[in-house]
């Protein structure tokens, strides 16, 4: 190609930009080329442009959407947090519960002896009721009682 083709190819890409800047219909070689528009390629200095993001402008997107989201959710969690704070739901509903705690299993052991204490007492009674007690006091009474039975039986008889 020579200087003077360059030249006149310089020429009509030049024309055709300005018809296309004025947004009219490009006529090369007498075909009617329909208006491109040129968004990622700038025709004057026929390099590829940068991505903008001023260009785009979305309105619909989660970003937006979530907004916010967040502050909303720190200003409930500091209200909760303020509800919270209050001293009857701060102190238990039984004040005593860990002395309870820490006493059931000393109690359990109290608990079962004083189970077999009261079975030996009322065994004990028992016993001493029938006249056969193993403990002094027992053995005393119920001898008491057969000497009484006994001299009532005596006076019946004379």
């Amino acid at each position: 190609m020579s200087l003077a083709e360059a030249s006149e190819a310089r020429k009509a890409r030049l024309i055709a930009l300005r018809k296309r800047k004025a947004g009219e219909a490009v006529d090369v070689n007498g075909v009617v080329e329909p208006l491109i528009k040129n968004r990622n390629f700038d025709p004057e200095t026929r390099t590829l442009k940068k991505r903008v993001q001023e260009d785009v402008v979305m309105e619909d997107t989660v970003e937006n959407q979530v907004k916010g989201l967040a502050e909303q959710i720190i200003a409930e969690d500091e209200k909760r947090r303020a509800q919270d704070l209050d001293v009857f739901n701060i102190a238990p509903k039984r004040p005593n519960w860990d002395l309870r705690r820490e006493m059931e299993k000393k109690l359990a052991k109290l608990e079962r002896r004083t189970q077999e204490a009261i079975h030996t007492l009322i065994r004990q009674r028992l016993a001493a009721q029938k006249g056969e007690s193993d403990d002094l006091v027992g053995a005393m009474k119920a001898e008491e009682r057969q000497n009484a039975s006994g001299s009532l039986s005596d006076e019946e008889e004379d």
